[in-house]
């Protein structure tokens, strides 16, 4: 019997981890390499969205998550300014009308989750605080040094994923192999601000088994419950060009309350006394980067490939469905460096559509003047049938094979 091909996976966030269990249901072993301790309770709220929720049920993710993950009835579109509905638009009979249900969960109980299915894989080893410092690759394979504290360890593996995120070891390092300089931006757009709120200090009327956004000049905020609605999620989403510090931890730095409570002092009173009741506020920037795929036996997938503005709720999503289609084609090809050309190619033009619908769903939900008026008489005008704008986003069976 010949031995199962080898994966060497960079990063243990929630592609890395998907990406785990859709190649060994391919057939292949997976090490995988986490620099931080895997119980951390990381992140705040997600929403997944039926293309993500329908490959996490296909891996057997989605009953770990039954206790804690929330389907909402409906997506509840206000006006930042004085709270008047723009729209409601049912989302609770999403598994009928694109074939898997749509959630919300905390981030760290799907990162749990994900870490449940691996450990019950025979064919996956993860080390946590273990951390990738070099690799070389050739035709034959991937030969990676990889530093556990002070003691450094060789892997060799026939590819090598880098789902290291946005600031992605893998990606600068083969940037320097190919000679090119590394491609980090050093300035946002725009910033997102995100609290944990606990439910009985929110105004019942922002407790509905929905998730709520209010749309004003510059910004929008989205909030909705956790955790059997003990916790409230809220994320304001700013337009606010900031340089980029890359020597810090740029995703979990402090915001001051009195910020972001100046920034929304115009909005409905509604969202005053929200914003005023979260207790911890984290900031980081909204970083954008050129899709980039990798190179021969190294590939990379998720926020190491194709940063996403937040706008349509797709990062992890995106990461998920890469993963499935990594797995697919490695499968499907028996050479291996071929096989992640094709996966790039697959899904290549579906990332870059997300790219380009989450930007502008930036400028829609951001409009002022005239602008804003418009969209929000078209809001009002279309009412439920706004929701067949996501057919194509989140119905799998209708996205390209």
């Amino acid at each position: 019997m010949s031995t199962p091909p080898h994966a060497l996976i960079a990063g243990g966030g929630i592609g890395g981890l998907a990406a785990s269990l859709c190649l060994a249901r391919a057939g292949w072993r997976v090490t995988l390499l986490e620099r931080r301790r895997l119980t951390e309770d990381i992140g705040a709220g997600l929403q997944i969205s039926p293309n993500a929720s329908a490959i996490l049920r296909e891996l057997g993710v989605l009953p770990r998550l039954s206790a804690s993950a929330l389907a909402p009835k409906a997506i509840h579109v206000r006006r930042g300014r004085d709270g008047v509905t723009l729209a409601q638009l049912p989302i609770e009979h999403a598994e009928r009308r694109w074939g898997a249900p749509y959630l919300l969960a905390h981030r760290g109980d799907l990162h749990r989750a994900l870490i449940e299915a691996v450990a019950g894989e025979p064919a996956i080893k993860i080390h946590a605080e273990c951390a990738l410092v070099g690799f070389t690759a050739d035709d034959n394979g991937v030969t990676a040094a990889v530093a556990h504290g002070a003691e450094r360890v060789s892997y060799g593996a026939d590819c090598l994923i880098g789902a290291d995120g946005v600031r992605s070891f893998v990606r600068e390092r083969l940037a320097e192999m190919q000679g090119r300089a590394a491609d980090l931006p050093d300035r946002a757009r725009h910033v997102a601000w995100r609290a944990l709120v606990k439910s009985n200090k929110v105004a019942l009327e922002l407790r509905q088994p929905e998730s709520t956004i209010w749309l004003g000049p510059g910004a929008h905020l989205v909030h909705y419950p956790l955790r059997g609605g003990r916790l409230t999620n809220v994320v304001a989403l700013i337009d606010d060009p900031v340089r980029i510090d890359w020597t810090a931890d740029i995703w979990a730095q402090s915001g001051d309350p009195h910020a972001i409570a100046a920034r929304f002092a115009g909005w409905d009173q509604r969202i005053r006394g929200l914003i005023g009741a979260a207790e911890d506020w984290r900031l980081w920037p909204l970083v954008e980067r050129d899709v980039a795929w990798g190179s021969g036996r190294v590939a990379l997938i998720g926020d190491a490939a194709h940063p996403i503005l937040p706008f349509l709720g797709q990062g992890a999503a995106q990461a998920i469905e890469d993963a499935a289609m990594l797995a697919k084609e490695l499968k499907a090809c028996a050479e291996i460096a071929p096989a992640l050309v094709s996966f790039a190619a697959a899904r290549a033009p579906r990332v870059a559509r997300v790219q380009r619908e989450s930007q502008e769903q930036a400028r829609i939900y951001h409009a002022s003047g005239a602008f804003a008026a418009l969209r929000d008489l078209a809001i009002l005008t279309l009412g439920r049938r706004i929701i067949a704008r996501y057919d194509w986003l989140y119905d799998l069976s209708a996205a390209p094979a």
